[in-house]
């Protein structure tokens, strides 16, 4: 079995959903060695995210944006303020999508449906650049 471990970093973005599957990609070259395998991406930070969902219409990243901060509004009275409105408000927000993917790899390339593409879930207005930890494994 082969592995192959890296750190990703992603420039800071503004609160969003955002497409980062061509980053992950271009950053992990060795994955085109991989004939079997798995891709797993562990997201090292607790205001953000990672998911996998539409990869074509940009308005569906907006409604996840939306439907996300009216599910978890800033206006609750949290006790954990120190950093801020949003800060609460993007760690249970961070809880609710997750930190990690698991991804398989098939002939050099990560398997993913048609319309699927990997985002990075932005929960705080101003963040700073974020970091995945890539760990490839397989045949």
């Amino acid at each position: 079995m082969k592995i192959v471990q890296k750190t990703i970093v992603i420039p800071a973005k503004p609160r969003g959903f955002h497409l980062i599957t061509h980053k992950i990609v271009e950053a992990l070259p060795q994955i085109e060695e991989f004939q079997a395998g798995l891709c797993h991406l562990f997201l090292m930070h607790t205001s953000a995210s990672l998911t996998i969902n539409e990869n074509a219409d940009p308005s569906v990243r907006e409604d996840f944006l939306k439907f996300t901060n009216h599910l978890v509004p800033e206006s609750f009275p949290y006790s954990h303020t120190l950093e801020g409105s949003e800060d609460m408000p993007a760690h249970i927000k961070g809880s609710l999508y997750g930190n990690a993917l698991t991804i398989p790899i098939t002939a050099g390339r990560l398997v993913l449906g048609t319309w699927q593409g990997i985002y990075l879930c932005e929960h705080r207005d101003f963040s700073s650049n974020r970091k995945i930890y890539a760990t490839l494994m397989g045949e």
